[in-house]
């Protein structure tokens, strides 16, 4: 009952098993396995306790209470139960990469690290525990177990071993890699296909109803970014759902998306069947998943085809792999036509950027001051507000000898783990600069993060993994953005943003001509101050913070695909016009060499 999804009636036969033998140890265990399946977790790690005092050398049932607490966000009692499995079964592997999981997520970061390495020193071939490794040592820019890491990274890949693709989106831009890496990730996630509940029939909706789902209906950046366009989608032709994956933060920002949507449902305790039976059940003409295969993925809801249409939009910049998708949102720079080999879904090209903005982020009217920011009074300020896992040694190499040839100048970058902090330092020194050249800068309220910007001269984009929500801050507070176009769609997305805003120029297309750009900006005065007026003249002019006509051509694209459908045709990839387009912004961008 539990592996075709019919939960309660599994939890009932469990229930009855336990009735006929109290001390049946395995029922109590799979109960538990089933309540969590429900999110039920609290119930879950008491069944696992019960099985544990039927039987305390059960090594399974700890390892799953430990699981259990760990997706309660009890990370330091999972690890005192973990600890209890090891003292029963001491190397194991299974536990170890568990224990580190948890490590990690508390910021231990040594310690973690110590555990993936204890599991696959155990056991080489574990999957788990390499994932976690190669995370771990990417968050904290522990370059030398990176570098070991790729040494091994795309052999696994290319033999269809696990990685997580949101992992392998940082470490490869190879694009057939990051097709397998998808592939084997939905078989992981959903290895039985289920039944599906649409399949080729029709019904029309007086409107096109369409349902965003995402575990980022929060403090998130894609939650700021789509804000506005859930805000002024033309009800007039389409119905609006949302359906959230994720915690209630409480956050103005999804107190803002509740009350955009026409109708909001929470589905996080939800299982994935009963989610998707329930936008089977509204007719839902189109869902869109937008969050892929970021944190807490949930592909077993559209693995159950709840509708006709399913898109893979913004979350993910990449293929999802997975055939239950049908399109994905994109644009002529971030997937040119020669990588559409590499994609499962069928592409959608819009005619500008396929990153949606919001004209109306708020910024704080304070006046900032370089003191408060920890940064100095005078000199240059380079910037960097991507995640730590992005910045890889090739482009930290030119970080450092800009500040080199830069005399006066910092780098301000933004980290919340103290060990990608002391790492970066000491790759700094490793590289003949200060330490103290370095600024680091924690996690505030929105509107003073896009506020403090303007402290800052020139931001410096990460490869393979370019700014994408970074970028577009930057933007928007009219900070120029040096970027070097890379080979598949996480690399290329700076590239599309600065086009649509009318700066083709700071788009480079190898690292040198990187390099010698950021030098120039900040060797001259006057070029930065060009930069700087032309952003701000563009920012109104030009299509990327222009959200009502980005929310007129991503609706020409729902409703293409609906025609498509609604003819009984298979999907198939097709550009949105628009004849007001600046050949310019969307000029073919060559691969970093």
């Amino acid at each position: 009952m539990r592996a075709i999804g019919r939960l309660e009636d599994a939890i009932r036969c469990y229930e009855k098993a336990i009735a006929i033998r109290p001390d049946y140890h395995e029922a109590y265990n799979s109960l538990g396995n089933t309540l969590r399946s429900l999110d039920r977790h609290e119930e879950a790690f008491t069944q696992y306790a019960k099985a544990v005092t039927i039987k305390p050398d059960y090594v399974d049932a700890r390892i799953n209470h430990g699981d259990a607490l760990a997706e309660l966000q009890r990370d330091e009692e999972a690890i005192a139960v973990y600890d209890d499995a090891l003292a029963l079964r001491p190397n194991h592997a299974d536990i170890l990469a568990k224990r580190g999981e948890a490590l990690f997520r508390l910021r231990r970061d040594a310690e973690a690290l110590a555990c993936f390495e204890a599991a696959l020193s155990t056991d080489p071939d574990h999957d788990f525990a390499f994932d976690g490794l190669a995370r771990c040592a990417s968050k904290t820019c522990d370059w030398p177990r990176t570098r070991s890491v790729l040494q091994e990274l795309h052999g696994r890949v290319a033999k269809g071993r696990f990685f997580q693709p949101f992992t392998f989106l940082g470490y490869s831009s190879d694009a057939a890699l990051q097709l397998a890496c998808a592939k084997r990730f939905v078989r992981q996630q959903v290895p039985l296909r289920p039944p599906p509940l649409w399949s080729r029939g029709t019904w029309r909706n007086r409107k096109i109803k369409i349902a965003y789902v995402a575990t980022g209906f929060s403090e998130h950046p894609t939650a700021y970014l789509t804000a506005e366009l859930i805000e002024i989608h033309d009800r007039s032709r389409f119905e609006i759902l949302g359906v959230s994956l994720g915690a209630d933060d409480q956050s103005e920002i999804r107190a803002r998306l509740i009350r955009a949507f026409d109708q909001f449902y929470d589905g996080r305790k939800k299982p994935d069947r009963e989610i998707a039976q329930q936008l089977n059940d509204l007719q839902v003409d189109i869902v869109v998943d937008r969050s892929g295969y970021t944190a807490n993925a949930r592909p077993g809801i559209f693995a159950c085809r709840p509708a006709p249409i399913q898109v893979n939009y913004i979350g993910y910049p990449g293929t999802l792999g997975a055939s239950f998708y049908d399109y994905i949102i994109a644009d002529a720079t971030v997937l040119p036509f020669d990588q559409e080999q590499f994609y499962t879904e069928k592409i959608v090209r819009l005619p500008d950027s396929y990153l949606v903005n919001d004209s109306k982020r708020p910024t704080t009217t304070r006046a900032l001051t370089r003191e408060e920011a920890g940064l100095p009074a005078d000199g240059f300020v380079f910037c960097c507000f991507n995640n730590c896992y992005k910045i890889t040694p090739p482009v930290f190499d030119i970080w450092m000898r800009l500040l080199r040839r830069v005399e006066g100048s910092v780098l301000w970058l933004f980290s919340e783990r103290a060990t990608a902090m002391s790492n970066l330092r000491r790759e700094a020194a490793a590289r003949g600069i200060d330490p103290s050249r370095l600024v680091f800068a924690p996690r505030v309220p929105q509107a003073d993060h896009l506020a403090r910007h303007r402290l800052a001269d020139l931001f410096l984009d990460t490869l393979p993994y370019n700014a994408h929500t970074t970028a577009s801050d930057a933007l928007w507070v009219r900070l120029p953005v040096v970027t070097c176009c890379g080979q598949t769609f996480a690399g290329r997305v700076a590239a599309s943003l600065l086009r649509a805003i009318g700066m083709p120029d700071l788009v480079t297309d190898n690292l040198e001509a990187y390099e010698e750009l950021a030098l120039r900006i900040a060797s001259e005065p006057s070029v930065l101050q060009a930069f700087r007026e032309r952003l701000s003249r563009n920012k109104l002019s030009h299509p990327l913070f222009d959200t009502d006509r980005y929310r007129r051509h991503i609706e020409a694209a729902y409703v293409r695909m609906w025609e498509c459908w609604q003819r009984g045709e298979a999907p198939a990839s097709f550009t949105v016009e628009d004849e007001q387009r600046d050949a310019l912004m969307n000029e073919p961008c060559s691969g970093v060499s």
